[in-house]
């Protein structure tokens, strides 16, 4: 989980994100005291290794979490770690978590919405999935460019500029997560491991404002539960950088504070002056809730994992 605020947005030039991404150490503490944040989650974000080949994928997921669990190590006070998972071969991938969560100490995974023309919802990576239950750790769905096919079809034609960012951060990056968030829960994914719990940022990927909409899907799809059952069992939010008090309030109506935790989305977008930590004092919230939203919800979640 990275972070931002709700009015000083500040984007980094390409370059310079890739520089600050790298940095494990007194740069990105400084950036995490300045917003006012205590604790970062860190993981290895986009494109990850999901569309590599499997011995490659499967070398890099080890060596990228072997030196996550060193950062997290030198700096426990202020690091968590989440592990890169080799989904190209998910039998290696469910074997990784295992080691990450109970010989490295990390907190879960982050996964991305597809490996090449796999949705996360395919059978192939029910071991992924058996593995999070079974040791009650957590996985972020993280956000990817929609395929080819959708973005030319959908996010084409308005000038190269246009299209980038139309089918990334504009939209097609969070339509994509929540279609497939809902793909997880029609398919049976969640009745199948009831235990399972996933994270995702930006207030659910869209999908949370039209709940009411799409509650009429699991009849047909003949689910075990509700649609919104599933939100407020298996799926914890994050703003993800949209510091918005109103999305703020919908999230905690539809879903309960205890199903928020605070995070924002460094280094791509900064909260300086202590913005972050603003954000959620200046909130229409409980002091409970502050709490719950601030760090309870996380602590307790990860006090449940099985190392």
């Amino acid at each position: 989980m990275t972070h931002t605020t709700r009015t000083s947005h500040w984007c980094p030039r390409p370059r310079e994100s890739a520089r600050l991404l790298v940095d494990l150490d007194d740069e990105r503490l400084r950036a995490r005291d300045d917003t006012g944040l205590d604790v970062q989650v860190l993981s290895l974000s986009t494109p990850g290794v999901q569309n590599l080949e499997r011995a490659d994928a499967v070398a890099l997921q080890t060596s990228t979490n072997d030196l996550l669990a060193a950062t997290v190590r030198a700096r426990p006070d202020r690091f968590r770690g989440f592990a890169t998972l080799a989904t190209p071969d998910p039998a290696a991938a469910a074997d990784e978590l295992r080691r990450g969560v109970t010989e490295l100490g990390l907190d879960g995974a982050l996964v991305f919405c597809r490996t090449r023309e796999r949705t996360l919802d395919h059978p192939d990576f029910r071991p992924i999935f058996e593995a999070a239950e079974a040791l009650r750790a957590p996985l972020y769905l993280h956000p990817q460019s929609p395929p080819p096919q959708v973005r030319a079809a959908y996010y084409h034609g308005l000038g190269d500029a246009a299209d980038a960012a139309f089918a990334t951060f504009g939209l097609g990056w969070h339509h994509d997560s929540g279609v497939q968030l809902l793909r997880l829960i029609l398919s049976g994914v969640f009745d199948r491991y009831p235990g399972l719990q996933v994270i995702v940022g930006h207030w659910g990927e869209t999908v949370l404002f039209y709940l009411e909409r799409i509650e009429k899907i699991p009849a047909v799809a003949k689910l075990d539960r509700p649609l919104a059952a599933y939100f407020r069992q298996n799926i914890h939010l994050t703003p993800s950088g949209m510091f918005s008090g109103r999305y703020l309030r919908w999230a905690a109506e539809v879903v309960g504070a205890d199903r928020i935790m605070l995070a924002t989305e460094y280094p791509f977008e900064r909260a300086p002056r202590g913005g972050t930590r603003r954000f959620l004092q200046e909130a229409e919230l409980s002091e409970a809730d502050r709490r719950r939203i601030g760090s309870e919800n996380w602590n307790r979640l990860c006090a449940g994992i099985r190392r």
